[in-house]
């Protein structure tokens, strides 16, 4: 018993819970998410900034993406390949990359390579390879993978679905962008875009591993202060189309590829957002055992396999999901995904789904926190919609005492996911 008590305390001064500090630079606050963890030698960071995604790419689709992989270019001075080259030598990992509403630089490297990696990331930021050499490189690589995407019939049929629910709108368009707006896109574009977006007013900086908050706080200073003051400007929220439609794209395709997806009246500080994840779980989350999957593979020999999920952002929240078939299959296979939400919705579910829910979510939580890198995402998540550090602890404990009575009757409000949008890709 004392062996496994002094084995707790060391661990515990080991890993030491996220906190929230800041950087400040130029008279601007910079929000810090941290966990210090000395199990390993080993310090990841992150830049994000918010309103910097694929949501912003208003005037040409796939821009916020392009501008990362500019800037994955490397450094004016020792261009692509030398930057590249420098970074391996020393085992240190640095990529650009964008969400729907954020813009992330991410770096990492062991204990001792902290300070040069923060080093090379304002080398990045001071003169990246933005040249006209690079911009035909990364336009060649873009559009030769929007090219494949073409034949990727989830891809196509997935950008069909948003393109019902959400016409007219930003997000009706591929993050990537098309082949016509990626062959648009000018140097100028892109530099205008790491001006606006690349901003303090914009960032939270995200650090776990094995170093001082002092350093962090001191190195990172370094970084920041290149950047500008910028402006912060609030997210657009964009609801999804009530407006029931049907999409069916023909293509040379053996078998039919079929999304489907709906509203959901649902705000990202939602405090019933944990029965919308044990709902959905049980209706298509949850792979076997869930109403779809059920339903659809192991009654009716349908499909492979059945998934539904909600999204709920800043920007966005609605219903969707996803199923393949057998084209003589896919009218039977459309019709029962009609039918079993609609009794999903009627009904309910049962105590025996819930409680099967409960043991799964509450039995695997010790996966989803397993790693830094997991634990300091979900630390960022809960900061950057609004909630306390241990909002995840407390939905757990919500969805422990959640009461079939109570689930039911949020299910039986959420009538809008029955007006269903289908995306058909068949032959």
């Amino acid at each position: 018993m004392k062996k496994i008590f002094i084995a707790i305390l060391l661990i515990g001064q080991i890993v030491m819970a996220a906190k929230i500090e800041s950087i400040e630079v130029k008279g601007v606050k910079i929000p810090l998410i941290f966990e210090e963890d000395r199990r390993l030698p080993l310090v990841n960071t992150q830049i994000v900034f918010t309103n910097s995604g694929s949501i912003t790419d208003t005037k040409k689709a796939g821009l916020a993406k392009f501008s990362a992989k500019m800037l994955n270019e490397g450094s004016l001075e020792m261009g692509a390949n030398g930057f590249a080259e420098m970074l391996e030598s020393k085992a240190i990992h640095m990529s650009a990359s964008t969400g729907s509403e954020t813009f992330v630089i991410e770096m990492g490297s062991l204990k001792e390579q902290f300070k040069a990696s923060a080093k090379y990331l304002k080398m990045l930021l001071k003169e990246p390879n933005f040249t006209e050499r690079s911009l035909k490189k990364v336009k060649t690589m873009t559009m030769g993978a929007i090219s494949r995407k073409e034949n990727d019939y989830d891809y196509v049929a997935s950008n069909a679905l948003k393109k019902l629910l959400f016409d007219g709108t930003v997000l009706a368009q591929p993050a990537a962008g098309t082949l016509k707006s990626v062959e648009s896109i000018t140097l100028d574009d892109v530099k205008s875009f790491v001006k606006k977006h690349l901003v303090l007013s914009r960032a939270i900086v995200v650090v776990g591993g094995d170093v001082e908050i002092e350093d962090v706080k001191k190195e990172l200073a370094k970084v920041l202060k290149l950047l500008p003051k910028g402006k912060a400007e609030p997210l657009p929220h964009f609801s999804a189309s009530a407006d029931a439609k049907t999409d069916v794209l023909k293509r040379e395709t053996e078998q039919a590829y079929i999304y489907f997806g709906s509203p959901y009246n649902m705000a990202v500080s939602d405090e019933d957002y944990y029965k919308a994840r044990v709902a959905t779980f049980i209706l298509g989350t949850g792979g076997f055992g869930s109403r779809l999957m059920e339903e659809i593979r192991v009654k009716r020999g349908l499909a492979y396999s059945a998934y539904a999920r909600v999204h709920v952002s800043k920007s966005v929240s609605y219903f969707n999901g996803y199923l393949q078939t057998k084209i003589e299959s896919q009218d039977e296979a459309k019709a029962t995904v009609k039918e079993v939400i609609a009794k999903f919705v009627k009904e309910g579910v049962t105590q025996e789904e819930l409680d099967q829910t409960k043991r799964f979510l509450l039995g695997s939580e010790p996966l989803r926190v397993e790693t830094m890198s997991q634990r300091l995402n979900r630390t960022f998540m809960d900061y950057y919609k609004g909630f306390a550090l241990n909002h995840s602890k407390k939905e757990l404990e919500k969805i422990k005492e959640l009461k079939l009575s109570d689930l039911n009757e949020f299910i039986k409000k959420h009538k809008e996911i029955l007006e269903l949008s289908f995306a058909i890709v068949t032959k």
